[in-house]
């Protein structure tokens, strides 16, 4: 087969549902060198922070709705709906929701 098909609810979310939730879905697309991911934060709830230094990867965040605050090591970007941003490897950076509405976001990582 030259495709795979999946829904974000395939895998079991890797946080809790009260912060909202967020699912890999790379092993469900049986994907090879690409990350993808859906991250819903409620209002008051945070990422984990971290970096992608030891994996080479970098990553696009893609805000499908709501707003959230990515920290970096130097500064704080604010990212809206259809608004994204790509990271380099080495960039420490941490997701918050600090609006008043949930925020779902896409999380793309490249190469694995």
């Amino acid at each position: 087969m030259s495709y795979d098909t999946a829904t974000k609810t395939d895998p079991e979310s890797i946080i809790p549902e009260e912060y909202g939730g967020m699912w890999f879905l790379k092993d469900e697309l049986e994907t090879d060198h690409l990350g993808f991911s859906v991250l819903e934060l409620e209002p008051g709830a945070e990422g984990k922070a971290h970096d992608e230094s030891e994996t080479g990867q970098e990553e696009i965040y893609y805000v499908v709705s709501g707003t959230v605050e990515v920290e970096l090591d130097d500064e704080t970007l604010t990212l809206e709906t259809d608004e994204l941003v790509r990271l380099d490897p080495d960039e420490r950076r941490k997701i918050f929701n600090r609006g008043d509405e949930r925020a779902k976001l896409i999380l793309v990582g490249a190469p694995l």
